[in-house]
């Protein structure tokens, strides 16, 4: 009698084939030592979530007849949520919130419902992981632009793609703070994005987790502000009340929601009814605001305590972007220093972790001599003597090439 086959040996789909976690995941094990000051994660920081009023409101939804019962999505958070929205600049109607587990969840569906098997995408070289793993078992052809970090993706090298007589199933931006880049498109290149596509017909998927936390005082208009018809709108809770709840919304046009509701029951069924009606009855409850703007002091502190650092302990050859709002900072070093190794020498010599870069890029080899740190999660003070550790670290590394 021949022996059952292990699971290790059961047949699965091609994409499957060599598929790894992300480098981000693998770092949580590596950040849950004890002792290890971490920037690797993209973690909001746990002191500032809402407990105690999010309790309250938890208490008061769960004495409900049918809290827990299946439902519908919720009216309420689809109120609180075009609310949100105008807090961004865009103008929209309960019909056109589409209620998601998480941002993440959102990307999903619209890859589905977008790309098809073999498709073109046209991404940024350097881009967020989560993104590039909804597009895995598609296998997509992709092509790569640069993005400034400065002003951002870059919109030109889209337009040469797209006159080619290339297609790209949508267009991915992350339009504010971006992941892992910490940089917002100009107001100039969000402008030329949305005429590239509505000039090719191409829809635009606005990534906007961090749109609420932004530091400065200029605001930009989110893509979906500029234009209504072309731009999908993705939101989340995660950054700006608590990632657990795994809750996040998409604006779209009415007559796709049908479409999307099919493609999101295949994976979920329906995002949790309990926690829709929590967080609606928290955001009614007045709470709101004054948590953000709680979020957007003390983020902001920690973004300007950390780029002193740099500029106090990193050597002159370092370089880094300077971002209006996020939870990111991109620091390159010079050519010739492997991050992903010199990952390995920070957690040993100084106990200090971050995210090396080349864990972000859509080609191999690029973001080698690259970094992604996080400001969120530490506070002040353990930013400023992390990152004059790590600094000791990159100075030797950068001696030893020079």
């Amino acid at each position: 009698m021949n022996p059952s086959p292990s699971p290790a040996q059961f047949p699965s789909a091609n994409w499957t084939h060599g598929l790894k976690r992300s480098v981000l995941r693998q770092m949580i094990a590596v950040t849950a030592q004890p002792g290890i000051l971490s920037f690797a994660g993209g973690l909001p920081a746990p002191e500032l979530f809402p407990r105690e009023p999010f309790a309250e409101a938890m208490a008061q939804v769960l004495r409900e007849p049918l809290s827990l019962q299946y439902g519908p999505p919720q009216a309420a958070l689809k109120e609180q949520i075009v609310g949100l929205m105008a807090q961004r600049g865009v103008s929209c109607t309960p019909e056109q919130i589409f209620i998601t587990t998480g941002a993440q969840q959102g990307l999903d569906v619209l890859t589905r419902f977008l790309l098809n098997p073999g498709g073109t995408m046209i991404l940024e070289n350097i881009v967020y992981t989560g993104a590039q793993q909804v597009l895995a078992p598609f296998q997509p052809r992709i092509l790569t632009v640069p993005t400034d970090l400065q002003a951002g993706m870059d919109v030109k090298a889209i337009e040469a793609y797209l006159a080619g007589g290339e297609r790209s199933a949508y267009l991915y931006s992350i339009t504010e703070a971006h992941n892992p880049l910490g940089v917002s498109l100009s107001h100039t290149r969000r402008h030329q994005l949305i005429e590239a596509a509505a000039q090719y017909a191409i829809p635009i998927v606005e990534d906007d987790p961090y749109g609420l936390l932004v530091y400065d005082d200029e605001l930009l208009p989110p893509l979906r502000a500029l234009d209504d018809q072309w731009v999908i709108y993705l939101g989340s809770f995660s950054k700006i009340l608590a990632p657990a709840l795994r809750l996040g919304w998409m604006v779209a046009p009415p007559a796709l929601l049908p479409q999307l509701t099919v493609v999101k029951e295949m994976g979920d069924l329906e995002s949790s009814v309990l926690i829709q009606r929590a967080a609606a009855t928290f955001l009614a409850s007045g709470h709101f605001p004054e948590h953000l703007a709680r979020l957007r002091q003390e983020y902001g502190h920690r973004r300007d305590v950390m780029l002193q650092a740099l500029a106090d302990y990193f050597p002159a050859e370092a370089r880094w972007t300077r971002p209006r709002g996020g939870m990111f900072i991109w620091v390159e070093l010079p050519d010739g220093v492997d991050t992903a190794a010199l990952l390995e020498t920070t957690i040993a010599q100084e106990k200090v972790a971050f995210i090396p870069g080349h864990a972000f890029a859509v080609e191999p080899g690029c973001g080698r001599n690259c970094l992604r740190l996080n400001f969120s999660n530490a506070t002040a003070e353990k930013i400023e003597d992390g990152i004059a550790r790590l600094g000791r670290v990159i100075g030797e590394e950068i001696g030893k090439i020079c």
